[in-house]
């Protein structure tokens, strides 16, 4: 049963990862082309125009077997459309290894559907940010408000399970937003927007605030650097001066972070 909610939640994150992908490119000719055509609602090849058909967008598997480009004008696809159908599959096999389905309460099961959702959303700054290095305004604005939302769901758990703290429920929230958000604030502010995005901060937070541990949220920076030196050293040594966009980086830090939050929180004591 447990195999089956973990490939259940890999098909589903990798629909989620082809439609994000999608829509993250449309997002982006409307906002770079006000005199484009209106967009059709179906996906259609950007080169020749070819309207997809169902068994051109199964996840994953379409693409292996198109191998990466248009059934018609046989142009190159690229790896975006694959690397964001993995990853938000990933994604969510990772998030649901932290739900005991057997033993889940009606609460448990909330807290976890508005993190999905909160995944769903930092999914589409990830994947827009790394095809153009922006991440939008709306987008952000949106996992913001699901993330407060988040934090106020955690806080209920908190304060059913134990009297208020100021320690657990108010320094270790904010300590960890102080963290990932005030870091990036900073690195922007003095650098004037060279090191990092005016964005990169907005992201740090949210993801502090869900992780609502300082530890965790130091864990989550490593994690970011780290990936994001692996990743990218070999492009920076071929294009100097080549801006790193941590979008991508900070969501999948972020993903990590949370599935191993149990086994993290035993070997820090919380």
């Amino acid at each position: 049963m447990y195999i089956v909610w973990l490939v259940m939640l890999f098909v589903v994150g990798a629909c989620v990862g082809s439609f994000l992908c999608c829509q993250a490119r449309r997002m982006h000719l409307k906002a770079t082309n006000k005199n484009a055509k209106k967009l059709g609602k179906r996906s259609v090849c950007m080169q020749c125009k070819y309207q997809l058909r169902w068994y051109d967008n199964i996840p994953v598997l379409s693409w292996l077997r198109l191998r990466g480009k248009c059934r018609k004008c046989d142009c190159k696809i690229g790896a975006a459309e694959l690397l964001a159908e993995l990853g938000m599959g990933l994604a969510c096999v990772a998030l649901g290894t932290t739900m005991d389905i057997a033993t889940a309460m009606p609460w448990d099961w909330v807290v976890f559907g508005a993190m999905m959702v909160l995944l769903m959303m930092l999914g589409e700054l990830a994947i827009y940010d790394g095809l153009y290095g922006e991440l939008p305004v709306l987008c952000l604005t949106m996992a913001a408000v699901c993330a407060i939302m988040i934090l106020i769901l955690k806080e209920w758990s908190l304060l059913s399970a134990a009297p208020f703290s100021m320690t657990e429920n108010i320094w270790k929230p904010l300590g960890a937003v102080a963290i990932l958000g005030g870091l990036y604030l900073v690195l922007y502010l003095v650098s004037k927007g060279k090191w990092v995005g005016d964005g990169d901060w907005i992201l740090g937070a949210i993801m502090g605030a869900t992780l609502m541990s300082p530890w965790l949220a130091l864990v989550a920076l490593c994690i970011t650097n780290v990936l994001a030196c692996v990743v990218t050293l070999p492009v920076i040594r071929k294009v100097h001066n080549k801006r790193i966009h941590l979008g991508p980086f900070m969501v999948a830090a972020w993903v990590i972070t949370v599935a191993l939050a149990g086994v993290l929180n035993s070997i820090i004591g919380g």
